[in-house]
């Protein structure tokens, strides 16, 4: 993946009472294509540009289905996965059981860049997540480790 394609960064927006949230000026060239919302891991919900949707599609269809893991997971993502496209204003409409999930029931949401997605998080559980990670920078530098980083 190119640099210049990389989503980072902390941003606060709100989801409107129709369940619409719009995508940080920066990280919509990325979502020009269209993107998939889906539920994701930790409590969020994740936000694909299409070729990174496209490509963890791949990967899951050829995950090995005599796993329960694997069927697990890709239910998981499969079931609620929605393709959406930007409107005028660089919105995206979150269907309601997606909000639900990630506890975004208007009001306040936190878009978190990942890189090759961007997450959205209720701000209490991003807070919570967060404070938990800044509190163990040992814990951390011993997972990257064994990440090989």
């Amino acid at each position: 993946m190119e640099r210049a394609t990389f989503l980072t960064g902390e941003f606060r927006h709100t989801v409107d009472d129709r369940g619409r949230v719009a995508i940080p000026v920066r990280f919509r060239p990325r979502m020009a294509h269209g993107a998939t919302v889906a539920r994701w891991l930790d409590g969020c919900l994740g936000v694909f540009p299409r070729d990174a949707w496209d490509s963890l599609a791949e990967r899951m269809a050829d995950l090995p289905t005599t796993s329960a893991t694997a069927r697990e997971f890709v239910r998981f993502m499969a079931s609620g996965a929605v393709d959406v496209d930007l409107d005028g204003q660089g919105r995206i409409l979150l269907p309601a059981y997606l909000r639900e999930y990630g506890e975004l029931s208007g009001g306040e949401v936190v878009v978190v860049g990942a890189l090759s997605r961007l997450e959205l998080w209720s701000p209490a559980r991003w807070d919570s997540y967060r404070r938990k990670l800044e509190d163990a920078p040992e814990e951390i530098a011993e997972r990257l480790q064994e990440l090989g980083l």
